[in-house]
Order: structure tokens, then sequence, then C-alpha cells
């Protein structure tokens, strides 16, 4: 469970400080152009490369990429960098990172832009598994945007952008402006259903303040355990949604049912769109007794290799027997990474605390495999 260990906790006091590194996904439409170009020309005084990572109808217009150009990477007047992948992610940050060694390219940090369909998760591998990328940048976080306009039936549609979401360390909603209020509430719920750990913002046309698109450390392997507060007391019970979310009362009938998601839906007359049984869900494990290391070590190695596609994200500050540290521990599908952090505080309740995000987890099997692993 170590493979990760150096990647997520922030380079070593001593060691030269990595190049923080951004992933920006979202649904076509949903404004990743306007917040990328914004970054790309205001005055920001920060210097940043942009990645991107597709050439479709919604990359950014000409006047500041010259396409045809046969220079692959651009310097703009505000000290921006901007290149276009033409070979494969991990090339292209290494050869970034080689021609800032040099001196060739100065930038403080990395934005790379994903496709409208693309999955995340692969690019956020390629920080953790590559030694050469993993000691050059640091992983911040994968941003998502969501186009509340269109958000419910791309998420009905798409199983990319459910998987978006599922990814997301923070979520910023665009065109809330374009739908009512009782709209974008049942968006938010929706979402927070399939990704608890990720706050939602909402944007006006890309106007993010800087501050809240950088240095947000959503894979940084610290001791806190960021859970939406309002989603874990409603979860208090069972472990599960089972009660207080009227929209999961049909979780256990269905668990394993899925052609009948849109069926359940259909004949709710609910006003809101709070039936979704969405395939990407998130559930919460907690427990007061502390876990076995190697009987816990055991069944998650076993359970990424099984479910690993399907799990999305995955966190957990855990309480070890024979340590007075809490073991803080992430993952992304098959890749796990864990730490020693800070000691329980002594008058601090010692509580295991575990979220997954994914497609059709088998919550189930999961939460009773957990409970096994308990000293």
């Amino acid at each position: 469970m170590s493979t990760a260990s150096n990647d997520t906790a922030g380079a070593p006091s001593g060691a030269p400080s990595l190049i923080p590194a951004t992933i920006l996904t979202g649904f076509l439409g949903s404004g990743k152009t306007t917040l990328l170009k914004r970054v790309l020309t205001e005055t920001h005084g920060q210097k940043i490369a942009v990645i991107e990572n597709e050439f479709g109808e919604e990359n950014i217009d000409n006047d500041i990429l010259v396409s045809d150009t046969q220079e692959q990477i651009i310097q703009l007047s505000n000290g921006c960098v901007c290149c276009t992948i033409r070979e494969d992610l991990r090339t292209t940050l290494a050869d970034l990172a080689r021609r800032r060694r040099t001196g060739e390219l100065d930038f403080e940090r990395v934005v790379i832009e994903t496709t409208g369909l693309a999955d995340p998760g692969p690019v956020a591998q390629t920080f953790f598994m590559d030694d050469e990328i993993a000691e050059t940048f640091l992983l911040d976080s994968i941003l998502t945007l969501v186009d509340a306009k269109h958000a419910g039936d791309q998420l009905d549609t798409r199983q990319e952008a459910r998987r978006q979401v599922g990814f997301a360390d923070q979520i910023f909603l665009s065109k809330t402006d374009l739908v009512d209020e009782a709209a974008v509430d049942a968006l938010t719920h929706r979402l927070k259903h399939m990704n608890p750990r990720a706050p939602q913002r909402r944007v006006h046309f890309g106007e993010v303040p800087i501050s809240e698109v950088f240095d947000l450390r959503g894979f940084n392997l610290n001791a806190k355990l960021e859970i939406d507060p309002e989603f874990l007391s409603v979860d208090e019970h069972d472990h599960g949604h089972d009660h207080g979310h009227d929209h999961h009362g049909h979780d256990h009938g269905h668990d394993h049912d899925h052609d009948h998601d849109h069926e359940h839906g259909e004949h709710c007359n609910h006003p809101h769109h709070h039936h979704h049984d969405d395939d990407v869900k998130s559930f919460v494990f907690r427990s007061d007794r502390p876990f076995n290391p190697a009987k816990l070590e055991d069944f998650l190695g076993a359970i990424v290799q099984v479910y690993g596609p399907k799990m999305l994200r995955y966190k957990g500050v855990l309480n070890m027997k024979g340590t007075d540290k809490k073991v803080i521990f992430q993952g992304v599908h098959q890749l796990m990474g864990s730490d020693l952090g800070p000691k329980w505080a002594p008058e601090e309740p010692r509580i295991s605390k575990l979220v997954f995000i994914g497609i059709d987890l088998p919550k189930d099997i999961l939460l009773q495999g957990l409970e096994g692993c308990l000293a």
C-alpha cells in the first residue's frame, strides 16, 4: 500500500520544490475554454504552462494559439506558456521539465486540459506511476466544470460526465444563471451523492479567482478527510444512504439492478430529480475499532485488483492497531498510496473514516470486507 507515498505528501523538506499540476476537466460547453483563456491572458502574475489535450471545436481560439505553427510550445505575453500534446502526456511533461531546467522556459505550475469526454483517471495516474514525473511534478487537484443548464441531460446519458464528477476535488457550476434555483438545488444534491468530497462553487463565465483554482491540495495525503459534513450527518445510520435522503430509499433494492435505473425514476412524482440512481456513487465507512494492518492491506489489495477500473477516488484516515499515528491513504483506480500522519490527540476519538467514489461498486461487499479487517 505504499506505491505513492512520495507523491502526494508534498516535497520532503530540503528537496527542490515540485511543480504543482492541475487537471481541468468538464462537460463540453461548460466553460473550460473561457476559464483557460482567462488564465492565459489575465495579468495574474503567475507563470503557468497550459497543456491542451485536444484539438476539438472547443480549443482555445487561434488568436491565442496559432495551431498551424510547427512549434509545439508558445510563450504568451503575460508569462504563460501554452503547448499542445502531440505525443503522450508523460513525454510532454518531461519535455516541459527539461526545458525549464535548461532555462529555455520559465513557469511555476502546469494546467492540463482534458477533452470534454476524457476520463481524468489515466491523466492523474501519470503523476504516480512514473518516477521522473513524480520527482518533478506534484498533482494538486482535479477541477471539474459542470454546465448547470445541460447537466441533467449529460449526467443521464454520458458516463464520462458522471466519471468526471466522481474524480473531482472541486466542482465549478457554470451557467447557473440560466436555470431556476430549484434546478440548481436538485443538481447540487445529485452531484453531492456522486461525490461528497468535492466542494461545489458557482462560477460565472469562467470568472473564478485564481486562488480558488490552484493549490487546493486535493491529492495531498493529509489528515483531513474532506467530506461534506451535511452528507455525513445524513449517513450516520448504518454507514449508508438508507435513511434521510428520499432519493436513496431505493438503495438496497436496486443495488444490483441497474437496468431499472430509469424506471423507478419516471414514476416518482417528484418535482426535483431527487431519484437519480447514478452509477457513480459514493459511500462512507466509519468505525471506532482499529484496523488490523495486514488484513486491511490484503483486502484493499484484492479489491483494487478486481474493482480498480471502477474505483475513481478513494481516501481514508485510519486508526491502525500498533501505531498511535493516523494512517492516511488514498487512491485512483488501481493505484494506492499511504502515509503516516500526525499522532492522534489524547482526547481525540480514534475513528477511521473512508470514502469511496466509484462506478457501481458493490457497497455491501466493501463494507462487510472492511468490517472483517477490524482488529
